[in-house]
């Protein structure tokens, strides 16, 4: 019997027709309570046809299923299905395999957040739950982009239940441009990574300002304090970084009509994932790959740029294409008395 994701939906939805002694349930009744209970976990599905439902019935009562007693009553051409026992349901049953199954995938899954602020439960759940049902050693077959060693990543909890239940936080903090920390009293909003580290936003008191961004490896020390929190209703900020490639949003910055050449080698690598989801195909021919752009210049713009080093090559526009040039020339000199 396929175990796909809706196949536990299908079986609570027969078990919850079949413990129903008040009704009377046909085959077809069945199908279209069970394509209801379908419907309303995924709009999108087309639904199982009697075929799927039949097997369905038949894993019921099996013993790699739930082993169920069913009642097939008839009345006239009319076959009716209920429990035998009124009192018997799948949900008082020890689990199945197919349970079972489901659990080692989602174990495997939680287990890969361990370490994680945030998911600390996860270390007391985990052991409880293999108890029983993995034996042998897990392979493991999804792995994440996280490191749970990285610096700050413990505070990362913390600003996450600011965040939800609307606490200000006074941070003390230390910029890579300043020799000493500073205190800064923020109204988190919004927490998102990029390239392997976080960063807050949020409202900054001192300066008025409603998005300023703190990289979570330069926090020093939070703590909460007692000040009204000041709510976000200015930013979506599943827009805010539409036109942006990173975390940093220019002051005043506007979004610029790019186009680089990338050399054939960075092709398919360019194609198969864009650098931004504005990124179009102009044109392709043996000089290679030409796409636009539609974003805002930042830092990290420019770094990823640099990163395919001779492989790409702004064509416009023109400050860019300067900018590029003199961070290579800045580069090549750095070899110069070396060479």
């Amino acid at each position: 019997m396929a175990t796909n994701k809706h196949a536990l939906i299908r079986y609570k939805a027969l078990d919850k027709c079949f413990r129903n002694h008040k009704m009377k349930y046909t085959f077809n009744d069945l199908l279209k309570e069970v394509n209801k209970a379908l419907e309303t976990y995924d709009s999108s599905t087309n639904g199982v046809g009697r075929a799927t439902l039949y097997a369905d019935i038949q894993f019921m009562e099996s013993i790699e299923g739930w082993n169920i007693d069913l009642w097939k009553s008839k009345s006239g051409r009319e076959v009716y299905y209920t429990y035998s026992d009124p009192q018997f349901s799948i949900n008082n049953m020890p689990i199945n395999g197919v349970e079972v199954n489901y659990l080692k995938d989602s174990l495997l899954l939680l287990s890969q957040f361990k370490g994680m602020p945030q998911f600390e439960w996860i270390e007391e759940v985990i052991p409880k739950l293999q108890q029983g049902i993995i034996q042998e050693k897990p392979n493991y077959i999804l792995s994440f982009d996280a490191n749970q060693y990285l610096k700050g990543i413990e505070w990362l909890g913390t600003l996450y239940n600011a965040i939800a239940y609307k606490k200000v936080m006074i941070i003390t903090y230390q910029d890579f441009k300043s020799n000493e920390p500073y205190v800064l009293e923020i109204h988190p909003y919004y927490l998102k990574q990029y390239n392997n580290r976080w960063f807050l936003f949020g409202y900054n008191t001192s300066h008025e300002r409603p998005i300023w961004n703190l990289a979570l490896d330069r926090i020093v020390a939070m703590k909460e304090s007692k000040i009204k929190y000041r709510p976000n209703k200015e930013i979506d900020w599943e827009e805010y970084f539409d036109d942006i490639i990173g975390v940093t949003k220019p002051e005043n910055g506007k979004v610029e009509k790019i186009e680089l050449l990338f050399a054939p080698i960075s092709l398919q690598y360019v194609l198969t994932k864009p650098l931004h989801g504005s990124q179009k195909k102009i044109k392709e021919d043996e000089n290679g790959l030409l796409v636009g752009l539609e974003v805002m210049v930042n830092i990290e713009f420019i770094s990823l740029i640099l990163s395919f080093g001779e492989k790409v090559k702004v064509i416009k526009p023109q400050f860019l294409k300067n900018e590029i040039h003199r961070k290579l020339h800045e580069a090549i000199i750095q070899y110069q008395d070396s060479l």
